[in-house]
């Protein structure tokens, strides 16, 4: 199955780097391209529970699904997750 997801967060290709190589690691979820004009990740999956830990993963890096909580601390943690995603690309 393929998933595309609206994330919160996204501002360029440090953020992009850092999100495909975090999706790509996780069993189950392959195909990861990011869009930064729409704000959106797309990937292929197995089941829900794939699904749902890429969600996780998201989130815990801090790019949020559209409509969860988007709070300082998440926009903190994109910015890190984007200055790693800068240095190692």
């Amino acid at each position: 199955m393929r998933a595309q997801l609206h994330i919160q967060n996204l501002k360029c290709g440090g953020c992009k780097a850092t999100i495909i190589n975090r999706l790509s690691v996780i069993k189950h979820i392959s195909g990861v391209d990011l869009d930064l004009d729409n704000e959106t990740v797309s990937f292929d999956y197995d089941t829900s529970h794939d699904l749902e830990k890429a969600k996780h993963v998201l989130s815990a890096i801090g790019y949020p699904i559209i409509g969860s909580d988007n709070k300082l601390y998440t926009k903190v943690k994109s910015y890190l997750s984007c200055a790693i995603g800068r240095i190692k690309n």
